[in-house]
């Protein structure tokens, strides 16, 4: 288990544009050779937008992207033609495929807070696809699967004291979006995470009220 701490990110986006970033495997100029990916993850961002920021319609191709909005509402456009807002506990699919451009912006007059996660497909190219499911983390089976990367999110939501497993799977990554937990001898708290190998489930208990989101992957 190889556990990252919040700390640890990478910095990123534009304060002056009011857009902050974190990000967890290596881009632009952090590069890094040994954190370019893990799995079929190659992004997880951490990405704070004030009221009226975002990010401009940009390209995208060969990536599954996946939103996860913790706080605020996001407003995706893309050259698809989809126009969605997207809130806290939605998660919001993108498959760029061949080639799409969206947009990411904060429309709303509260903070936004939101993980963007990228995933490599097994193979490239085909069409573009768009997919929004409200409330995955309010009811079973609280899982989404992504089979063109080969893996599955699952988003639990835990009281304090409440236990759950990670999933046996030969990898299994472990993002922290709020509280506190222990994953077997680590404590983890916002924004950290750990990388699981080895195909075994391991026991995650929370502290204080939490929510996290795991990725099973096939390695």
């Amino acid at each position: 288990m190889d556990v990252r701490r919040s700390a640890d990110r990478y910095p990123g986006g534009e304060a002056a544009e009011g857009i902050d970033t974190r990000h967890a495997f290596s881009f632009g100029p952090h590069y890094d050779p040994d954190n370019l990916r893990f799995g079929a993850l190659i992004a997880c961002n951490e990405e704070r937008l004030a009221p009226g920021a975002g990010f401009g319609e940009h390209p995208h191709s060969h990536t599954e992207i996946v939103t996860w909005v913790v706080t605020g509402e996001l407003t995706h456009r893309d050259s698809a033609g989809h126009t969605t807002v997207v809130r806290p506990g939605d998660l919001q699919r993108l498959s760029s495929a061949a080639g799409v451009r969206h947009s990411e912006r904060n429309d709303g007059a509260e903070p936004l807070v939101f993980v963007q996660m990228w995933l490599a497909p097994d193979e490239p190219g085909g069409e573009p696809s768009y997919e929004i499911v409200r409330g995955l983390g309010d009811t079973e089976p609280y899982a989404y699967a992504l089979p063109r990367a080969g893996a599955v999110l699952h988003a639990r939501r835990l009281p304090a004291g409440g236990r759950t497993q990670t999933p046996a799977a030969p990898a299994v990554y472990l993002h922290v979006v709020r509280g506190e937990v222990r994953l077997a001898e680590a404590e983890l708290g916002p924004g950290d995470a750990a990388r699981i190998t080895g195909g075994e489930a391991r026991e995650l208990t929370a502290s204080t009220p939490a929510e996290v989101l795991l990725w099973e992957m096939r390695g």
